[in-house]
């Protein structure tokens, strides 16, 4: 069944009330309510360095106030400078001004007003030292954690379009959030500085703050809601932009550089790239001039506001209310005051919008996977001693009509090696996929020495089944940790890595490269040497080895080996597969004559089994297929 995500990230299993809401309907109220999300986000930050985090807020208390007290210093100098002016002071030269010691005053407090910058200029600066470091190690501790999570999903899971999409956004937001932190903490400082900034005001003329809030929230509401229409474009069109990464990888790739030359790809490549970039450019320009043309309407109603207040200011100067200083420092403050609370607004504004990001992260972290471990897992036999059972065992894909496989009854006993055939989609590597719990059943079971697979512990499970896949990963690492991903703890046993090479015959492709077991293999980076197929698919085969499992399964793994060397590595695989359970997958009627038992899969069930001689002799499907495949030969 369809799995669907709700707003936690879990799986539902339709649509309906457990359904996520679309961004664009959601109301000013909800966009608002994404700032749930900070706190989690700052215990998150807290948690990667105290230190750091404690550094950062302590500093910036300083410097909250430091404006404040700056400007009132500027006020003490001014007032200083027209009394010293009207006292008709006669001195015949500076050195006689300063040996008359009325400048004391006046010196002291430029000191101090040059103190204050030099402060503010230095804790401007470890402060932004401090973020930057703070923030690298959130994104590292991010990208740790998104890491770990995505590796707790099933594979269901990444098959699945719109948790790709999910899983996107999330990735996107391990590295476009570190700004919001500065935000964050930027805002609680502005907060500090127009609360001082603030008090001086309502000593003087309390209306100028109600005047303020007037001016100001009409900007506030109009970039909330551009906010909102942002992220809401970004939303809807992760998918495109999933594919314009795509695209811009396929068309300047080591692994696809070939075919892209030989097919001439490259044009029709930058011809989907352009249409789905100006696309998206189209979107974000019109949503930037409507934008850029109510912001700059809005922000000019502020501005008149301030202009206003001036005014009063200088009225009531201009009566003998204020003292020039007093002028310097009320006019100062409701600039700076207006400045702050419109950028504290826009910056709260865009924090409430980096929050519906976040959204995207935490959510991706609540998704949970159906395939776990149970609470009390029973111990893994070792060793396997009845074998495998699998009991009308259904699997469907996700969105599929047909089933994978159905009433699928099999018993694979331990230490009977059995080779599956059929034609493609008869349901071969879904079988393979159920017996390692890359997916439950639909329908039935599957026994494990008499219990189901799901009383096991899922980790211990996997330890102990070794696969390779036709569709195996080339690590562009070195070829020594290419063979220890079979068993990663394993990595720095050379001598098992060793080992495992000469099983599968990776070491003759190993003892031909320049560096041995440490050279870098893949064309991804600089210092790397590429494998032919065949040699990748022997290094893919050192990894069942590495892994010393008690279930081997191989499928389709010799698919890039020449006859001679497909045979090799099959006499081998049959010598060092003595006393172990395994299944073998291939459409090469040469390689699964050696297993004990063949099994003949079409659409999802097994309609023959037998020995390779009994299979022909019977006449089926199997002696069918092999006959087509000898003809080729003869």
């Amino acid at each position: 069944m369809p799995r669907q995500y709700n707003a936690g990230g879990r799986a539902t299993p339709g649509g309906g009330p457990g359904e996520r809401q679309p961004p664009g309907r959601q109301s000013l109220r909800q966009r608002f309510g994404a700032l749930r999300n900070l706190p989690p986000f700052l215990k998150l930050v807290w948690a990667t360095s105290p230190t750091l985090a404690f550094a950062t807020c302590a500093l910036r208390l300083v410097r909250a106030l430091l404006p404040v007290a700056t400007l009132f210093v500027g006020k003490l100098i001014v007032d200083e400078v027209v009394a010293l002016a009207q006292a008709h002071h006669a001195y015949a030269d500076a050195r006689a001004w300063l040996a008359s010691g009325v400048l004391t005053k006046l010196w002291w407090l430029l000191g101090a007003e040059l103190g204050l910058a030099v402060l503010a200029d230095v804790l401007g600066r470890v402060v932004s030292l401090i973020d930057s470091l703070l923030s690298e190690r959130y994104t590292n501790a991010i990208s740790v954690r998104l890491m770990q999570h995505a590796a707790t999903l099933d594979l269901e899971d990444f098959e699945d379009s719109e948790l790709q999409d999910r899983l996107e956004r999330a990735r996107r937001q391990t590295m476009g959030r570190t700004t919001l932190l500065s935000q964050v903490l930027g805002q609680a400082q502005d907060v500090v500085t127009v609360a001082s900034f603030a008090i001086g005001l309502v000593a003087y003329a309390p209306w100028l703050i109600a005047l303020l809030v007037v001016a100001l929230v009409p900007a506030f509401v109009g970039e909330a809601h551009f906010n909102a229409q942002s992220y809401t474009l970004n939303y809807t069109w992760t998918p495109e932009r999933r594919e314009l990464d795509y695209v811009r990888q396929t068309g300047a790739s080591v692994e696809t550089a070939k075919e892209v030359k030989i097919f001439g790809l490259n044009d029709f490549l930058i011809r989907r790239y352009r249409e789905l970039a100006d696309a998206f450019y189209r979107a974000n320009r019109r949503l930037a001039i409507r934008r850029a043309g109510w912001g700059g309407l809005l922000t000019a109603i502020g501005t008149v506001g301030y202009y206003v207040a001036y005014a009063f200011l200088a009225w009531r100067t201009v009566r003998g209310d204020f003292s020039i200083g007093d002028l310097t420092f009320l006019a100062g403050s409701f600039r700076r005051l207006r400045n702050l609370l419109e950028a504290l607004l826009g910056s709260f504004s865009q924090v409430a919008g980096q929050a519906l990001y976040l959204d995207d992260l935490f959510s991706f972290f609540r998704i949970e996977p159906e395939i776990r471990s149970p609470a009390n897992p029973r111990p893994f036999p070792q060793p396997i001693v009845a074998g495998l059972v699998f009991e009308n065992v259904g699997f469907r894909y996700e969105g599929a009509e047909r089933w994978a496989v159905r009433h699928l009854d099999l018993a694979l006993a331990a230490g009977e090696v059995i080779a599956l055939v059929g034609e493609n989609g008869a349901g071969k590597t879904t079988l393979v996929k159920l017996l390692a719990r890359l997916y439950d059943p639909d329908e039935g079971r599957i026994l494990l020495d008499g219990h189901d697979l799901r009383e096991y512990d899922l980790a211990e499970l996997r330890a102990n089944i070794g696969v390779i896949f036709q569709d195996f990963v080339r690590y562009h690492l070195s070829a020594a940790e290419n063979i220890a991903v079979g068993r990663i703890d394993a990595r720095d046993d050379r001598a098992r890595i060793e080992a495992a090479a000469r099983r599968s015959l990776a070491d003759e492709v190993i003892g031909r490269l320049p560096k041995g077991y440490d050279q870098q293999l893949g064309k991804r980076f600089r210092s790397g040497v590429d494998l032919s197929g065949g040699e990748w698919q022997k290094v893919a085969i050192a990894r069942a080895y590495m892994r010393d499992a008690q279930l081997l399964i191989l499928d389709e793994p010799t698919a890039a080996l020449d006859a001679r060397s497909e045979y090799d590595v099959f006499q081998r695989f049959k010598e060092l597969s003595e006393g172990k359970t395994a299944v073998l997958i291939s459409h090469r009627f040469s390689t699964v004559r050696m297993a004990d038992r063949i099994l003949v899969l079409d659409a999802g069930r097994i309609v023959e089994s037998g020995t390779h001689a009994q299979l022909v002799a019977a006449g089926g499907t199997y002696a069918e297929l092999f006959e087509l495949q000898a003809a080729g030969y003869r």
